[in-house]
């Protein structure tokens, strides 16, 4: 799919500050305005023009007026992690704009590379590349064999609002999965803990030390000895949905 690079690697959010916000600290505002996290905002404050009132770099702690032109710089200016190597490849883009970059993730193609192994091409190299070696945001992951959909973030800012939504229904998040046999209810909810395998560093466990994981189910068909399933997870731990399923009998195919 042919698209063209939405918007730069600046990102300026713009507001002019009404009667009910007049006597408030800028503080406040970017906080309930833009929910620019305390980490994002501590970085601003040592960049040069990255919070300016009326065209004029100012202090948070700065009090608005009714009519006061708020701008704020939340460009990532960090580097491309060095374990990303970008490459020329090209990407299935569903949406582009200034803030999002949404991908068909082809099956057979690692979002990073491994820890034990070399990847010549990574869904991470691709966009760095693309997007001129800016730093790789990844809302969601996909495992290397599943083919979906993968939101990218094009600031650290945007990155972080998206991850507050990220378990919740504004942003919702279905798979569809063959699994072998057919569970014995139709439909449910898979709640077991998982953890890192102690003797590798990439396999996960069912393991009831572990964290929270909870995976939502439904069978929508069967055929012969597979199922298709429709499968939502609620939280989001590595290689979920495939332990999950396999700790109730049924393995992916």
């Amino acid at each position: 799919m042919d698209h063209g690079k939405e918007g730069s690697a600046t990102r300026i959010l713009r507001y002019t500050v009404t009667a009910d916000e007049a006597g408030q600290k800028l503080k406040t505002l970017l906080r309930s305005r833009w929910h620019i996290s305390s980490s994002l905002l501590r970085s601003m404050k040592w960049r040069e023009g990255a919070i300016a009132v009326n065209g004029q770099s100012v202090p948070v702690s700065t009090v608005l007026r009714q009519g006061d032109a708020v701008a704020v710089d939340v460009s990532d200016n960090g580097a491309l992690s060095e374990h990303i190597i970008p490459v020329d490849y090209p990407l299935d883009i569903l949406w582009e704009d200034e803030d999002l970059l949404i991908l068909n993730k082809p099956a057979g193609l690692a979002v990073h590379s491994a820890a034990l192994t070399e990847e010549t091409v990574t869904v991470a190299g691709a966009v760095a590349h693309y997007l001129d070696g800016r730093p790789f945001h990844p809302v969601n992951r996909l495992d290397r064999g599943v083919t979906g959909v993968m939101v990218v973030a094009k600031s650290g800012f945007i990155h972080h609002r998206c991850m507050s939504m990220l378990h919740t229904d504004d942003f919702r998040r279905e798979y569809r999965g063959v699994c072998a046999g057919m569970p014995e209810q139709t439909a449910g909810i898979i709640a077991l803990p998982m953890g890192r395998d102690p003797d590798s560093v990439l396999k996960r466990r069912i393991d009831p030390e572990g964290l929270s994981a909870r995976t939502e189910y439904q069978v929508l068909d069967s055929f012969g000895d597979r199922s298709l399933l429709r499968l939502r997870p609620l939280t989001g731990r590595t290689h979920q949905l495939r332990l999950h399923c396999a700790a109730i009998g049924h393995i992916f195919e």
